[in-house]
């Protein structure tokens, strides 16, 4: 079962983590166009060694999706006590959030080059368009390899302007990208987020061998038999059969994880 979330969703209505993803994404398209000439860029470099994963279809022995939810393009491993997420952009999904006490992950996959990685250049392009934002950036090497970890300004409800911590986390596989974006105390306290990194690292991504060009998102579906939980309702169902010792525990809204400084 499943939360519903429109990307027009505001922070009041529980969507920061959604609204900075948003703010993000529109900068990253800036920042493709604005990246200093002279900066040495990290192209044509082939993909990292995965043994942790995260993982491509073909590499999981067994059934890939026991214990993970199917969502086409991803499946996603299960943890005891999460909600599950997808963000709709008309009748589109456009990305999965696994939401985990006070913290969340959001995940997308996208399309890549057969032989070369696309994380490195994609970072240089997130820290340029939340620079141009305002944000700070501070790029790191942490559990997942490299990454960013940055204070994105938010609009708040009140008018004024707020900072959203927040960790992007990348890993290039065959002909695919998974980008994931770690907020709430995951972000302010990157010691906390082992849970979160896990479901990262355990994630399945299904490509597909049709042709795509680099950077396309990978299409996301709901399951046949998903039920979707408005925001606010509760529910005590559980899901069997997670290696995490399963069960998506009860679905209702999440924590307003906008941090005001």
């Amino acid at each position: 079962m499943f939360g519903r979330r429109k990307k027009n969703d505001s922070v009041k209505d529980g969507g920061a983590a959604e609204q900075v993803v948003d703010s993000v994404n529109a900068a990253e398209q800036d920042g493709a166009e604005d990246i200093d000439a002279a900066k040495p860029r990290r192209m044509n470099l082939p993909p990292a060694p995965r043994p942790d994963g995260p993982w491509d279809v073909s590499e999981v022995l067994g059934n890939p999706e026991d214990g993970r939810v199917d969502l086409g393009g991803i499946l996603v491993p299960g943890v005891e006590g999460m909600e599950l997420r997808v963000e709709v952009a008309g009748d589109a999904i456009v990305a999965a959030t696994v939401v985990l006490g006070d913290s969340a992950v959001q995940l997308q996959a996208f399309a890549a080059p057969k032989k070369e990685g696309i994380w490195g250049e994609v970072r240089d392009e997130i820290a340029t368009g939340i620079t141009q934002q305002g944000g700070i950036i501070d790029e790191a090497e942490g559990p997942l390899g490299w990454e960013l970890r940055a204070q994105v300004p938010v609009p708040l409800p009140d008018g004024q302007t707020g900072a959203q911590l927040v960790r992007f986390v990348g890993v290039d596989g065959p002909r695919w990208f998974l980008r994931g974006v770690i907020s709430g105390q995951g972000a302010v306290r990157p010691e906390s987020a082992g849970v979160l990194e896990q479901i990262f690292r355990d994630t399945v991504v299904v490509r597909g061998e049709g042709p795509m060009a680099p950077r396309d998102p990978i299409v996301l579906k709901l399951p046949n038999d998903a039920q979707m939980v408005p925001d606010g309702v509760q529910t005590t169902e559980e899901q069997e059969g997670s290696r995490f010792s399963g069960g998506m525990g009860q679905l209702e809204r999440g924590p307003e994880i906008t941090e005001v400084r």
